[in-house]
């Protein structure tokens, strides 16, 4: 966050330097107005880019094998560009190479989600999913994994239809 506010002072004082530079170029012809609002303008610029670019930015910072599986766009009243074009400014991703299943329960697997946010920390859960019944749970410190790969301690929610979570999990 500090580096992206001093880019973005960086950007304004570029922007008034250039539009300074010009007016000297031109022999002062151009209203003193516009080095000011040309800082303003480029300091806006720098900030829209910056929350619009963060999305992509931290989706190819992901290691291999983290899939997103669900982004959530964002609009709002003070970012009236943003009803135009939303933006991202979370998302959830699955670990999918680092998924774990029992050989007795292959439709069942463990995974890691993660959830990120613009301005938040990542936050980490791991959750177990039951294909087969489309349903999936939060694993706690009661969660107890049994040798013949039943689970118990858990609290199943039924997942309802298209949930992104299950649907990255099982493969669709």
């Amino acid at each position: 966050m500090f580096l992206e506010l001093i880019a973005v002072i960086f950007a304004g004082i570029a922007m008034a330097g250039v539009v300074m530079l010009i007016n000297r170029i031109t022999g002062g012809r151009l209203p003193r107005w516009l080095a000011p609002v040309a800082a303003g303008l480029a300091m806006i610029a720098v900030t829209v880019a910056s929350e619009y670019g963060w999305y992509s930015r931290t989706v190819k910072a992901l290691p291999q094998g983290v899939v997103v599986a669900e982004a959530i766009e964002s609009r709002s009243l003070y970012r009236p560009w943003t009803y135009l074009v939303p933006y991202y400014d979370r998302f959830v991703a699955v670990d999918t190479a680092g998924m774990q299943s029992h050989a007795a329960k292959p439709h069942q697997h463990l995974a890691d989600l993660y959830f990120f946010g613009r301005w938040a920390p990542i936050s980490q859960l791991s959750t177990v999913v039951d294909c087969t019944a489309g349903r999936r749970a939060l694993v706690s410190a009661e969660t107890a994994f049994a040798d013949n790969g039943e689970i118990s301690g858990v609290d199943w929610i039924a997942a309802p239809t298209g949930d992104a979570i299950v649907a990255t999990i099982c493969g669709g």
